[in-house]
């Protein structure tokens, strides 16, 4: 039986920038701050090449950060991650807490969205029935 590798392509920080939706500027930081769980290969001119294992990684940063994790959490997470095996409940805890932080800003934002639904019908009604002048006008 013969197994056939493929072999990775490396891809170059323009494309990950294009994969991830991060820009230059951002990957850039992000390895400076060490958010990544590993080195970023260079090429022979020292260029930056970056695997799929790398991409992936981003992905998860991008998702963590759009809901809310602070960079310095994120940092911790790398942190236990490029660490290995054995951290496994740090990890755990750190993602326990932020998915608690995320949650409760979805309660606060299905209540926001309840105002706001509710304001649409009070405006809605009041336009339909001709009173549109009458609603919150300065008192003078």
């Amino acid at each position: 039986m013969t197994t056939t590798r493929t072999r990775e392509v490396p891809l170059s920080i323009g494309e990950v920038a294009e994969r991830t939706g991060l820009s230059v500027h951002t990957l850039r930081l992000y390895e400076r701050e060490g958010l990544l769980v590993g080195p970023v290969g260079r090429d022979a001119a020292g260029r930056r090449r970056y695997t799929a294992a790398d991409v992936e990684w981003l992905m998860v940063c991008v998702k963590l950060r759009e809901s809310g994790m602070p960079l310095a959490e994120l940092r911790r997470f790398a942190e236990l991650v490029r660490n290995g095996p054995g951290n496994e409940a740090d990890r755990l805890q750190l993602l326990d807490a932020h998915q608690k932080r995320v949650e409760a800003q979805i309660r606060a934002l299905e209540e926001c969205h309840s105002v706001i639904v509710w304001k649409i019908g009070v405006y809605s009604e009041h336009l339909d029935r001709g009173e549109g002048d009458e609603l919150w006008a300065p008192r003078g």
